[in-house]
């Protein structure tokens, strides 16, 4: 039930910066454009975007730190395993636990410095440069997406080490839309029909 609710949250999360900050990024545009035109110049004055730059970039970060690890989870995260999957069962299966085991230890090992590190500014009074908000509560994100990215490896590793499965994520699957009978995706699309 909790690891619904952590799934759920890291999903929500990502989903909701990366849409907040792409609508941001829009009125930011449209702002610009519209302050190029004379008899609208009065009505744009009185906005300011200027903050809106640095939030895109601050909401892009937190979204890159949570979205590894749901990358993990899901088995989309960027791997190289072509000589990993060829060989034989039982030294493929010995890799596959010391990589995911290096993932997790790396991963926790970038979580502690960033922790530390945003232990030290949080007793500074360094602030952002437009938003002005305290720099710890951006740098926050290197901890919290790292030690969550280290509970994805760890999690994957013992349901790895239990029933020998992965995640797996394939490319020709589309979240809602069911294949056509009969047809393989995979084949379909390297022919260029319909998938």
């Amino acid at each position: 039930m909790l690891l619904k609710v952590l799934d759920r949250l890291e999903e929500v999360l990502i989903g909701t910066l990366m849409a907040a900050a792409t609508l941001i990024t829009f009125a930011a545009v449209v702002h610009r454009f519209a302050s190029g035109i004379s008899w609208l110049q009065d009505y744009t004055d009185q906005v300011d975007f200027g903050w809106a730059q640095e939030a895109c970039i601050y909401m892009f970060i937190w979204a890159a730190k949570f979205g590894a690890a749901y990358g993990v989870r899901t088995g989309i995260h960027v791997g190289v395993d072509v000589l990993v999957n060829r060989l034989p069962p039982g030294p493929r299966r010995a890799m596959v636990l010391v990589s995911l085991g290096g993932g997790a230890l790396f991963t926790a090992v970038v979580g502690t410095l960033g922790a530390n590190l945003v232990w030290r500014i949080a007793h500074t009074d360094q602030t952002t440069p437009d938003m002005e908000i305290p720099v710890w509560i951006v740098y926050l994100a290197i901890p919290l997406g790292s030690y969550l990215m280290c509970f994805r490896f760890l999690q994957v590793m013992v349901r790895f080490a239990r029933g020998g499965e992965l995640p797996a994520h394939h490319a020709a699957h589309v979240e809602g839309v069911e294949p056509v009978e009969g047809i393989d995706p995979l084949e379909a699309a390297r022919e260029g029909g319909p998938v």
